[in-house]
């Protein structure tokens, strides 16, 4: 048994590790210090150079121009209207538009009534044809205005003739076949110009001369006052 046990031991027990060398340690060597050698610049590249060539360049077709967008056309009428004294108020059918100089815009067309007051004279009433587009009115409340004619019997002493009577800024005339009845008389060189309404009779007295009495031919008293009415008017503004 102990020769068993020993033998087991024998195959069992480790192997002797063999002795560890220690190789010696080697002295540092001093060594030159080595310069790095600089790294060369890098070369530029070579420009490139393009290849001519042989096809020339196509022109580029222009661009198409933009139609410019055309206004709407107009459809009403505009109407710039002045006066010759301050203070016009202006109307245009009965719708107060302001006190001239004054624009009227967006008038239909067609016709309307226009009128224009201010202080110290008549009322200038008018129908105007208004059209697209625009127009220039000028009210002259100063300017003498007189256009009046009147088919009248001129009463003589002795008899009668016919003819007519026209008023002007320039005065009364009297056309007539007969010659010896006919005249003219400024505005200013009438003396006496009244009416007779009932007796429908219009006298008109010339400065230094003759005395004329006319009636209508048909008796209407309103036509021979009417024209009356108008020569007055005229006769103050021109002694104004």
């Amino acid at each position: 048994m102990l020769g068993g046990g020993a033998g087991m031991w024998l195959l069992t027990r480790p192997a002797a590790m063999p002795p560890k060398t220690i190789a010696p340690v080697p002295s540092p060597v001093p060594t030159a210090a080595v310069a790095t050698p600089e790294k060369p610049a890098p070369m530029s590249p070579e420009p490139t150079r393009s290849k001519p060539t042989t096809d020339k360049a196509k022109p580029s077709a222009p661009e198409a121009p933009v139609a410019a967008l055309a206004p709407a056309a107009p459809t009403t009428g505009t109407l710039r209207i002045s006066a010759d004294v301050p203070d016009a108020s202006v109307f245009i059918d009965r719708k107060f538009i302001g006190t001239a100089p004054v624009t009227a815009a967006d008038i239909a067309p067609g016709s309307h009534r226009l009128n224009v007051s201010a202080p110290g004279y008549d009322a200038i009433t008018d129908d105007i044809d208004v059209a697209i587009g625009s127009r220039d009115i000028a009210i002259a409340f100063k300017e003498i205005r007189l256009a009046a004619s009147l088919a009248v019997v001129h009463k003589h002493g002795m008899g009668s003739c016919k003819g007519t009577l026209r008023a002007s800024p320039q005065g009364v005339t009297y056309d007539t076949s007969d010659k010896g009845d006919a005249f003219t008389v400024a505005l200013a060189d009438i003396e006496t110009f009244e009416v007779d309404y009932l007796n429908k009779n219009l006298k008109l007295k010339v400065k230094k001369g003759r005395t004329y009495n006319f009636t209508d031919p048909d008796g209407n008293a309103d036509r021979l006052f009417v024209f009356h009415r108008d020569v007055e008017k005229a006769r103050k503004r021109v002694e104004k």
